[in-house]
This record gives structure tokens, sequence and C-alpha cells, in this order.
């Protein structure tokens, strides 16, 4: 739920603008995105302001040196919205993680005893009833002064913030769900006590009511808190992979030691970081010296590590597998390529579905419109329509808190209508339904690598003729898996797997990690093996039961004086072109056996892209791999345009 405005942004095209997040609280329903939005506008300089209501963060465009963001959030602040900016200087990545958690974590459990209040209090009021569905009345709980002690404590425990948040909206001009909860539940109980003190105006006491109001709007409240938790832990999930800490190093030399410990924040431009197996890269980076393999696949979605040698760039979040490297920052903070998805999602989840637009209007002036509605049926019932329809007053004789029987008034009559009115107006659903459908939607897509830019990009699926595919993790399932172990001397296949997989021990790649498992399928034992070496990208080597085995690709083998003979490199070919990785086994300097690897396809894939395809919809296929690996996977779903090769 959120509200755009753009204060003609046009007329300020030519001039410096900044932008400026914030984190805003205390919002309840879409009459309160309007109030902050309407309040952020009136400021001078302010170009644009943009309300999330889910994620409660507001991103305003002023123009430069007109004003302040602190001071924006002291005016919110102000008005009932505590508001804090939102800086990269004085916010970590940690920190703001922790800060989100807390702060839901705080506020659900102040819902959660606020519910439990209430429902005692609520539970005591059912009691006191039993006696009309034909229990035995209790003496204290039947009695009118308890009830009016429950309501009481029902209004000054759990709904006093209700109540000081409700009067707070109204005294600045912007009234909100908990401006009518608080009018129609503190309208009934003074018009409840005074029934009780001035018994003579034959007015009804219906104390139930502010208990039974305030404890359904807090099991809603608690249950809204709950949705809102889950459909931000999708974007929660983004910034955990922005790493917390960096090495800063001062010359890039891998003998030197780890080098300082530092905030991600606090690294700048051209300074040095070191990386060691296992890390994510702290920023994005130009490798200076070292070399690794990179597991990229939240990037890409490539399961297969990528080479890093001196030159080549590395991106933050990604992981470091086998070796150290010094990388020197080229782009820090906001700039970072994870920074700008994360800004992508969250610009997605700001933006407004039509039918949202429609949604945001009518809530920003349904406060204001239920009042008038209410004040209409007062007026109404009190002047005409006890007149019109007389037996509604001699036939609504209700039982009070006691035992005496009290017909109703014009007055009392009205008031209660008026009452209803108010409290069964809950805008809460209209501002809710769609931007949680939106927030769930576009995050869901962002944790499974699909960024959607936002409602009104969703509204206008039907209109789509392409569907472009990626290939790894998406058509397939991301893991490699054996397909092929083919001996090329006197060696069993279950022998060069043995061997194979001992030798693969020492590293953590996946490609190894599919030869090991398959080895443990097969519940082969495996030797021991020792002195492992490990060239990222090229292959591993180790002494297993006193011979050396060599994996790797061809050329690495070719450079270790292993022979690969045109006939063997032809069959390797072959498997190649079935969409398989292939990889060489020497067994003490001779080319032993081939094993081939490939990315299994999903089971739904191929049902997928048919249907696709009878919907009229035309279907490609883009990918990183190689031109030969993407046309068999093509060729399996029936998928004819390809773009392989394809830079992130």
């Amino acid at each position: 739920m959120l509200q755009v405005s753009d204060k003609n942004e046009g007329t300020t095209a030519q001039k410096s603008l900044e932008t400026a997040t914030f984190d805003v609280r205390g919002m309840k329903c879409a009459g309160c995105v309007k109030a902050v939005e309407r309040q952020l506008n009136q400021n001078p300089g302010v170009v644009s302001a943009c309300v999330n209501l889910i994620t409660e963060v507001a991103v305003v465009k002023y123009e430069a040196g007109t004003i302040e963001a602190e001071t924006l959030a002291q005016k919110l602040t102000s008005r009932g919205f505590p508001t804090q900016p939102r800086t990269s200087e004085t916010t970590t990545t940690g920190e703001l993680t922790y800060r989100i958690a807390e702060r839901r974590k705080q506020e659900q459990q102040q819902q959660i005893w606020r519910l439990i209040t209430a429902g005692i209090l609520l539970f005591f009021s059912i009691l006191g009833h039993l006696h009309h569905i034909g229990g035995s009345p209790l003496p204290l709980l039947s009695n009118i002064w308890f009830h009016w002690g429950l309501a009481t404590l029902a209004l000054f425990i759990p709904g006093f913030p209700i109540l000081v948040d409700g009067w707070r909206g109204l005294w600045h001009g912007m009234p909100n769900m908990n401006t009518l909860v608080g009018l129609g539940t503190l309208s009934a109980y003074l018009a409840s006590c005074v029934a009780l003190l001035f018994p003579q105006l034959g007015w009804e006491c219906f104390f139930d009511e502010p208990v039974m109001l305030l404890g359904f709007i807090l099991l809603g409240r608690n249950l809204e808190g709950r949705a809102r938790s889950r459909a931000s832990a999708a974007l929660e999930a983004l910034l955990a992979l922005r790493p917390q800490i960096a090495h800063l190093i001062g010359e890039p030399s891998i003998s030197e030691e780890m080098g300082l410990e530092i905030p991600v924040e606090q690294v700048r431009v051209g300074e040095w970081v070191r990386v060691l197996p296992g890390e994510r890269i702290p920023v994005d980076a130009e490798v200076i010296s070292g070399q690794t393999s990179v597991d990229e696949s939240m990037l890409t979605g490539e399961s297969i590590p990528v080479v890093k040698q001196p030159g080549d760039k590395v991106t933050v979040g990604t992981i470091n597998q086998s070796g150290v490297i010094s990388c020197q920052a080229t782009r820090v903070g906001k700039n970072t390529t994870l920074a700008q998805i994360i800004a992508s999602v969250e610009e997605a989840q700001t933006h407004k579905a039509p039918v949202q637009q429609l949604a945001d209007t009518i809530a920003g002036y349904f406060a204001y419109g239920v009042m008038v509605v209410a004040t209409l049926t007062f007026l109404f019932w009190y002047l005409a329509g006890t007149k019109i329809w007389l037996p509604v007053l001699s036939g609504i004789s209700s039982t009070s808190m006691g035992d005496q029987m009290i017909a109703s008034t014009p007055l009392l009559l009205s008031l209660k209508l008026a009452i209803a009115v108010l409290v069964i107006a809950c805008p809460c659903s209209l501002g809710l339904a769609t931007p949680t459908a939106i927030l769930v939607g576009t995050g869901i897509g962002a944790e499974r690598g699909l960024l959607i830019k936002g409602g009104d990009i969703l509204e206008r699926v039907h209109q789509l003729n392409t569907v472009v595919f990626d290939k790894t993790g998406t058509l397939t399932l991301g893991h490699p898996m054996v397909t092929d172990c083919v001996p090329l001397t006197s060696i069993s296949s279950q022998r060069l797997l043995k061997l194979a997989a001992a030798a693969e021990i020492g590293t953590n790649h996946p490609l190894s990690a599919a030869i090991i498992q398959a080895a443990q399928e097969r519940e082969l034992p495996l030797p021991e093996a020792e002195n492992f070496h490990t060239e990222p990208g090229l292959g591993v080597g180790a002494i297993v039961a006193g011979e050396r085995i060599l994996l790797g690709n061809a050329d690495w083998l070719k450079h270790q004086g292993i022979a690969i003979s045109a006939e063997i490199q032809q069959q390797v070919q072959s498997l190649s072109q079935t969409g398989k990785t292939v990889v060489h086994v020497a067994v003490e300097g001779e080319l032993a056996g081939l094993i081939a690897l490939k990315d299994i396809l999903r089971p739904d894939a191929k049902e997928t892209v048919q249907r696709l395809q009878k919907l009229g919809l035309q279907v490609m296929l883009l990918t990183g791999d190689q031109q030969e690996v993407a046309e068999a996977i093509a060729s399996q779903v029936g998928i004819s345009q390809i773009f392989a090769q394809v830079r992130p």
C-alpha cells in the first residue's frame, strides 16, 4: 500500500535532486499513507514522495539545499509518525537488518500483550452474559459496575494507544482508522456511563461493546502484523546477502597478514581488501592478486563457479570458493550491483498498480467520509427516522448489565447506529489487500531470481507476447549430476569414479560435489587421499592409494603432460554437444577415462514451455553457457530461439 505524489517534477528536471529514505512508524491504514504523503509534499523543495505501508518506508526526492532529511523526519515525528532517516554513512548493513528485526519483534510483542489483555477482558464480559442464553447468573460477573470496570480497563490499557493516536490524527487534520475506532468505542463508553449515572434518562448501558470491539480490532492488528512480517521476509533475505565486514589491507600481497577487519560500509573506492575462501565478496572490485573460483549463482543463476584471476571483476555478495584473493574496490555502498538489485526490488514494491491507485484515492478520504456518514446517520434517525418508523423504539428493548428492562430512546438509538457506522467502516482491508499481494509477489520473485518492476507491471502481464527463460536454475535444477563414466583403459568405470571422487574430496567445486555424490550413491568405498592440489577453474590433483590422480579440462591436462588423442577429443565433443560438461581423469600420467556431468532438466520444464507456446507466446532461451550446451537444453524443451554466452 503506497501513495506517490509528484509536484511539477518536470519543472525541476534541470535542478540537482537528492533522494532520502525514511523509516516511518505509526501508519495503520491507507489514510495514514495519504496523510504522510501530504505532510511531506507540504515542505518547500520536495518534488515527490513515495510511501509504502507494508515496509513502512518513505522515499522522498527533493531539491538539493532546500531542506534537510532530518527536518522532514522531525516534522513527521511531530505529527504522530515516528520517523528516522536512513543513511549509509550512519547505518551499517548489520545494524539496519538488526534494527528492522528488533522493531518488528517489539511491535509484535506489544500487539500480543494487548491482545491477551483484551481477550481476558472479553472473556469475563462474555461470562457476564451467560444468563441471557439460559445459564445461571453469576453474582459478581452480572453486576453493572463490574462491566463498567471491564470497559474502563479495556479503554485505558490495550485501547489507550488507539485513543491517543486517533486523537492526534484528528487534531492534526489527519483522521485515520484509530480515529474511527476511538470515536466509536469512546462514544459507546461515555453513553453507557451517562446511562449508569443518570438512570432516570431511561438509556441502555452497553459496556460490553467497547470491550468486544477492541478485542476484535487488536486481533486484526496482530494478524496484520504477521502478514507484514511474512511479506517483507524476501526483501530481508536479499539484505542478508550483503557482507557485514571486510578485511582491509595495505598492499595486495598474498603473503601479507589478514589485514584490518572493518565494517564493509567504511571501505572506499580504490582501497584493497582480502577475501578468504568461503567468504562473500564485500564490495564490487577487481582482482589484483591470487586466483580462485567464485560462485556467482546469486547474480547469474549459473551453478558452475567462474574462475577469477588478476584483472577480473568480482561482485559483492558472490562467494569466494577456493583461493585467497586480494581485490581493489571499484564500487561501494549504494553503487554496488547488489545494492542496485535491492533498490530495484524496493522501488518495485512502491510502484502502484492501477487498481491500487483507485484504492489509495478512496482510502485517503475514507475517514472523513465515514465521519460524515455517521453524523448524517445520527441526524436522520434522531430527527426523522424514529418518527417515521415508530416500531424501532418499541421493538428494541434490551437488557442492561443488571436485571432491569429499559426501552430505547430516539437519542440512544441514533447514537448506537452512528457508533455502528464508525466502528464497522475500517479502511484496512481496502488499503492492505493489493499492496500486500504486490509485496509478496515481488519479494518472492526477487528471492527466486525474478525481478518484477512493480504492481503496474504485474497488471500488464496479459499483454506479454514473449517469454525469455534463463537456463541454469530455471529450466534446469541448477545442480550438475554425473551421467557418464567412460573408461579409456583397462580400468573399470567403478574404479575410475572411486579414484576421481577420492581426489575431489580436497575441493568444494560443484562438479566435485557431484562426483563425490555419485560415488556415495553407488556405495563405493573411497581410498585415502593426500597431497591435494587445486588450480581454480582448471583442475585438481591428489595422491590416491599411492597413485597420482589428475582431474580437469583438456588444456590443463595437456599442460601437465597428459596426451589426448584426436579420437578421444571427438568423443569429448560428442558428449559436449548433448549439453554435458566433461572432466578428464588421468592416472599415473595416462588419460584413464572421462566423467560427464549434466545439469538435469526440471521435470516440469518441457510442459511449461509447451503450455506457454500453446497460449501464443514466443519462448526464448538466454544463458551465459556455451552454445552447444544451450542448444542441447533448448532441443529438449522445444525452444528454437537461443542466445548463448551472454554476459550478466
